[in-house]
């Protein structure tokens, strides 16, 4: 009988993370017709591999919109059209020369009658766009 064993595979680092906790993104001042909210958030996990090109801050902003635009996706499969709560966490690995980025977006889905809000961007995206981040 033959074992097979792994070569010793490097596995990913941590190189950092930054989280926002789900805020709500709609204002006082909005005048919105809730007709249901779910009883929990909404999570989806969304990974982009970057090969050996180094992350820039753009790299990051973009993994972000897509992860939020994939949520949002599954929500309008339930039958919901907004998310009164919005947060993500976003966590770059390394291994070797390779860089991958991880995405894990909130939110808490609802269904307003009539017309939605216009779509705001992400909570705190200016977080990212700082040149230090994750160096």
């Amino acid at each position: 009988m033959k074992w097979f064993c792994r070569k010793n595979e490097q596995s990913w680092e941590v190189v950092g993370c930054e989280c926002i906790d789900p805020v709500p993104m709609i204002d006082d001042g909005d005048e919105l017709d809730i007709l249901r909210v779910t009883d929990t958030d909404t999570c989806g996990t969304y990974i982009f591999d970057l090969g050996k090109r180094s992350p820039q801050g753009s790299d990051y902003c973009r993994a972000v919109l897509f992860a939020r635009q994939q949520l949002f996706q599954e929500i309008v499969k339930n039958s919901y059209n907004m998310l009164l709560l919005e947060g993500w966490t976003l966590t770059l690995y390394r291994k070797g020369k390779s860089h991958r980025i991880e995405v894990q977006y909130a939110g808490r889905p609802a269904y307003v009658s009539g017309k939605a809000p216009p779509f705001r961007p992400p909570p705190f995206m200016a977080v990212l766009e700082s040149q230090h981040l994750f160096s």
